[in-house]
């Protein structure tokens, strides 16, 4: 039986760690997507924008593949809370985020061009961060530095003891991925999941 090529259009360390758990080979290919914010999108359209558009550009250079996009976008309140980049940001973001309620929009795209396929899909997850001190923010950063991460922190590591509670129908999506939509896709993409 043929079975598509699965390509995952990240370079995400995290998303990779995710879509292995799903036991199908993959290889990861670079979108190269521009991901510039645009004016009066939301967070959840943007992430829904950019998780098709980078699926997309990779189809397009392999069309008898099933290629996977996905985005995360954070939002608290108004603000998006994005990639840290370094300890100074990632302490006034966590500081922020402290006491208070984000929305983490995470979408997924799943495009088969020669076989029909474009499905998408956007969770949203909640997360309610604890009152948290300046001496816990730095002593997380200092052992995590989770710079690369929205939000600035782990949640699938140390960043846990963070939060009074997380509201998610897929505990994958807060990672980068929601796995049980996808696996729910591939299904249908014709794929054995599991």
């Amino acid at each position: 039986m043929f079975q598509r090529p699965l390509i995952l259009a990240s370079t995400s360390p995290y998303r990779r760690g995710l879509l292995a758990r799903l036991g199908l080979p993959f290889v990861v290919e670079s979108p190269g997507v521009d991901e510039a914010v645009r004016a009066g999108e939301t967070p959840p359209d943007r992430a829904a924008r950019l998780a098709a558009a980078k699926a997309h550009a990779v189809a397009r250079r392999h069309r008898a593949a099933l290629v996977i996009g996905s985005d995360q976008v954070a939002a608290l309140d108004s603000t998006v809370l994005d990639k840290p980049g370094n300890a100074a940001r990632c302490r006034v973001q966590l500081a922020t985020l402290a006491g208070r309620t984000a929305s983490f929009f995470t979408a997924c795209a799943l495009v088969g061009l020669d076989a029909g396929i474009d499905l998408a899909h956007t969770d949203t997850t909640r997360v309610v961060a604890r009152a948290l001190t300046g001496a816990e923010i730095d002593r997380y950063i200092e052992r995590e530095q989770p710079f690369d991460c929205a939000g600035g922190f782990k949640v699938e590591a140390l960043g846990i003891a963070l939060f009074e509670r997380i509201e998610s129908t897929d505990p994958t999506a807060l990672v980068g991925l929601p796995l049980i939509w996808l696996a729910a896709a591939l299904r249908r993409a014709g794929l054995c999941v599991p």
